[in-house]
């Protein structure tokens, strides 16, 4: 009996792509342009304000930029009268006219200007040597070139390049302006009548600006800079880990598809209120919270050599930083849903970058700035980590603040979050699912 053929299966034929809506017809909608239209518009012309708004003219911005001014000169006998040219000089650069509220003045001690440089509540300071009065004196006497009065300004690169940048350039322009008046009372003098050319030339302009670091930092400090981009890790980290947690979780849960290129998953829904997912996503911020901070740390002081001291201590502040925005995310997310991204983006990063003062100093930017510099995250943090990396970890040198903001934001959170996510459950607005399996 002849065999017969085996029957043969047809190739599987491969899904044909979906038909329907074109691209075009799409577009073509007016509708679908609308919100994104609006959003992202709004969103561009806000940050374009916000942040050009606050660097465009900080000279013109001046607003009591703390300057110490210092007297040590001893005096001695000028023209045969006892005098105190150092005073004279400190009391015409405080009192001179024309400055308004651009700079705050003050007038110190020794001990306290370097206490206010090392704890980072000055910019700068100028300081009137003990023999200033002794060397103006011998100025257009006879014998050899006499010394030239010098007045000693220090810088503090530790509060930010351009802060200690501008408080350089106003003292090296106050001190020219009080040489020039100092030298207009010189020329006057008898013993001044009879000098050479030259030595009238230096008694006309007689004193001169010696610069040195008053409170130095480490050469792998940024020019001072390494403390905001630090702190900007930080918040970035709380930031966008928390976004990766809460889509994390609902995805697990159910709520949210899983995407990865062209695949789709839903896993099952998983009957939970809000209350509680709000509860899961802070718990897992807080917890990743620990490995970034020390990914952070390990990055910067070890990878990178960071001048860093206090190493514990910044890691434990790091730690609850990077905490504190994580869970601010998760609260407004939670309250907020979609909108949530944006309106804790600008919460976070696009008001905290321009009032941070990290970049540029608050006394520098204008009132607006100053204002939510008040409340504003990123500026306690950036205060905190400034005070560890370059002020020894000084309480008073923005560290309590940074704290106590911590703990209110922490606070805060947690509060509004809570409350929110109890209210929805409590009225009936439990999560929906576009489709269930």
């Amino acid at each position: 009996m002849p065999s017969q053929p085996e029957p043969t299966l047809p190739e599987p034929r491969r899904p044909e792509p979906p038909t329907g809506v074109k691209a075009r017809r799409v577009l073509c909608n007016p509708r679908i342009w609308v919100v994104p239209g609006v959003l992202v518009g709004l969103l561009s012309l806000l940050m374009s304000l916000l942040y050009l708004g606050g660097i465009l003219d900080p000279r013109g911005d001046l607003h009591d930029l703390p300057i110490a001014l210092v007297n040590t000169d001893r005096g001695a006998a000028v023209a045969g009268q006892q005098q105190n040219l150092g005073e004279q000089v400190v009391t015409g650069i405080a009192t001179a006219p024309g400055q308004g509220d651009a700079v705050a003045w003050r007038q110190l001690d020794e001990a306290t200007a370097k206490e206010q440089l090392a704890s980072g509540k000055i910019y700068g300071a100028l300081q009137v040597p003990p023999e200033f009065t002794a060397t103006v004196a011998a100025l257009g006497g006879a014998g050899e070139r006499p010394a030239r009065p010098t007045v000693l300004q220090y810088t503090n690169p530790g509060v930010g390049s351009l802060g200690s940048s501008l408080a350089a350039q106003i003292g090296q322009q106050a001190v020219h302006q009080a040489s020039l008046a100092l030298g207009a009372k010189l020329t006057a003098l008898p013993q001044a009548q009879g000098a050479g050319n030259a030595a009238r030339l230096l008694i006309a302009d007689p004193i001169a600006v010696a610069t040195t670091v008053g409170h130095p930092i480490g050469n792998r400090s940024g020019l001072g800079l390494s403390a905001f981009y630090y702190t900007l890790l930080l918040v970035l980290a709380g930031f966008f880990g928390a976004n990766i947690i809460g889509n994390g979780v609902d995805v697990a849960l159910g709520y949210a598809d899983n995407e990865v290129g062209p695949w789709r998953a839903r896993h099952p829904v998983v009957p939970i209120s809000r209350t509680s997912t709000l509860a899961v996503k802070c718990a897992m911020s807080v917890g990743l919270s620990l490995l970034t901070s020390s990914l952070i740390m390990l990055a910067a002081a070890v990878i990178l050599d960071m001048d860093a001291d206090h190493l514990p201590l910044l890691w434990i502040f790091s730690v609850c930083a990077s905490s504190a925005v994580g869970l601010g995310v998760q609260a407004i997310n939670a309250a907020f849903g979609g909108l949530g991204l944006l309106i804790s983006m600008f919460v976070f990063i696009v008001l905290g970058l321009p009032s941070s003062g990290a970049t540029i100093p608050l006394d520098a930017l204008p009132s607006f700035y100053r204002f939510l510099s008040l409340f504003e995250p990123m500026r306690q943090l950036t205060d905190g980590v400034r005070a560890i990396l370059f002020f020894d970890a000084q309480a008073d040198a923005g560290l309590t603040r940074a704290w106590i903001w911590i703990a209110i934001g922490t606070v805060a959170a947690l509060l509004f979050g809570f409350a929110m996510t109890r209210y929805y459950d409590r009225k009936g607005l439990h999560r929906t699912v576009p489709e269930l399996a």
